[in-house]
């Protein structure tokens, strides 16, 4: 599979996204999206070949990708990019140009590494920013997990609101490319 992107974290090392493979990567994110830890991943309940299933529909879809998360080359975590004029936030907030929604997914490890799911939300920020044509990232998780609620502050979201979407109750919040690089500033000088 094609990587691409690659970003290197000071402390952590590489990380990198290579195009997601539905079928040939169904079992490993069977086990990732119907762990526990991925509850607000909405999944708990499907099987491998149901996860095969939504994972071409995403491959297929004009407006929605999904990619394999790599770090040090052994696959971590999952991210989907998607438009949200036409995908999830569909009439549900001010869409503007170059926007881009954004969700990720860490693996389920039983020794989890200090600060890496903050690497992995910078690496999956800096892709999505890598673009020029992207000026904001826009993301609707759960109000109630807290935890990411927290993360996406540290990367520079600000809230815009809650939101009602079928599935869930969501926090909208949305991290300029000024807010992202002002953000990683501060951690990488703090990490110094």
């Amino acid at each position: 599979m094609t990587t691409v992107f690659t970003r290197t974290d000071g402390r952590l090392g590489e990380f990198a996204l290579r195009t997601l493979d539905p079928d040939g990567d169904a079992a490993l994110l069977h086990a990732w999206v119907t762990n526990p830890k991925a509850a607000f991943w909405l999944m708990q309940d499907a099987d491998e070949a149901a996860v095969a299933t939504e994972y071409r529909r995403i491959a297929e879809h004009p407006h929605h990708d999904a990619y394999l998360g790599l770090w040090r080359g052994t696959p971590a975590f999952l991210a989907e990019r998607y438009d949200p004029a036409h995908v999830e936030l569909v009439g549900l907030y001010d869409n503007q140009p170059g926007d881009v929604g954004m969700h990720f997914l860490c693996a389920p490890t039983d020794a989890p590494e200090h600060g890496f799911t903050r690497a992995v939300i910078t690496a999956v920020l800096a892709w999505l920013f890598a673009d020029p044509s992207t000026r904001r990232v826009v993301v609707e998780p759960d109000v109630r997990n807290t935890a990411v609620h927290a993360l996406n502050a540290v990367v520079g979201f600000e809230v815009v609101g809650q939101i009602a979407k079928p599935e869930k109750d969501a926090l909208l919040s949305v991290c300029t490319r000024a807010q992202f690089h002002a953000a990683v500033t501060d951690l990488e000088g703090a990490q110094a």
